[in-house]
């Protein structure tokens, strides 16, 4: 397409985008890859200076493992989940929080544009539970694994987030919780950004990823267009597995709760996510109703 027609087919979608809500969740090879990462945030503060409200979500899981291993903490996991004792969280707070949350802030500060870098302890923005005992498979046996400090979120006060919006901020959350006795615990950040969605009212809930989308069995086709019946299909025909598996639920959630659409897509791609939310086909899987 010549440049003009690009323009000219992104200038509908910029204009119903225009005032909305818009939930990005940070993961996969752009949290350890710097080139990645910086291509992302610039999309990211475009979409700013377009007229949308921008809220990113991010994680860091190989940072932490990293990071473990310098200090000479092994990182422990069971049936796939992290094993998080104070000591690991203590480490996934200096991570997320410090490291982490603190340069996306000042890529954004490079890019021209405002940001605040907080956590869900943060306005009590994520109030959250410990979470119970998870029942694993480790080798041919089930087991059941208490997960330490991990979180799920019993409650969500956007308060803090609006203010930010408000004058012209992006809020970076680092999927940190606080439960009811004031004690942190580790939350995933899929399920962190989804729940941050519903709360807003977001318009979209967009994560990114290391893979194009919700894929055929062979793997050669992205399903760019799925509504919530027939993704439980294919999660239910086990077409759509692993890893896609809790990030499509965290997209589904966010649709039955009032996000319009919700969206997964390869954030490894250089401008993906302009390209997903301003061209017709787009790039990767949109769920809707």
């Amino acid at each position: 397409m010549k440049r003009e027609d690009v323009l000219m087919e992104a200038l509908p979608y910029i204009q119903k985008f225009y005032g909305r809500t818009i939930v990005i969740k940070l993961g996969g090879h752009a949290m350890v890859d710097p080139g990645i990462l910086e291509t992302v945030i610039r999309d990211a503060v475009l979409l700013r200076y377009v007229g949308m409200k921008v809220v990113l979500v991010h994680g860091g899981g190989p940072e932490i493992t990293a990071k473990m291993q310098a200090m000479g903490k092994e990182p422990k996991f069971v049936g796939g989940l992290r094993i998080t004792d104070p000591e690991t969280l203590e480490i996934a707070q200096m991570v997320l929080v410090g490291k982490i949350n603190d340069g996306i802030v000042s890529l954004i500060a490079n890019c021209g544009t405002r940001a605040v870098g907080i956590s869900g302890n943060d306005g009590n923005l994520l109030i959250a539970r410990k979470m119970e005992p998870q029942r694993v498979q480790v080798g041919e046996v089930m087991q059941e694994v208490d997960l330490g400090q991990v979180g799920e979120i019993e409650e969500v006060d956007p308060e803090v987030l609006h203010c930010l919006l408000a004058q012209n901020y992006i809020p970076v959350v680092a999927p940190i919780a606080i439960d009811r006795q004031g004690q942190s615990l580790n939350i995933n950040a899929d399920t962190a950004a989804a729940e941050i969605a519903i709360a807003l009212g977001a318009f979209k809930l967009i994560n990114l990823t290391d893979v194009d989308g919700v894929m055929n069995p062979d793997r050669t086709q992205v399903y760019h267009r799925l509504t919530l019946p027939e993704t439980e299909a294919m999660i239910g025909e086990g077409i759509i597995a692993g890893g896609m598996i809790p990030k499509l639920e965290g997209c589904m959630k966010a649709v039955r709760n009032g996000v319009v659409s919700a969206h997964v897509l390869n954030g490894n791609r250089e401008h993906n996510l302009l390209l997903e939310l301003f061209t017709d086909q787009g790039v990767g899987t949109m769920l809707s109703q």
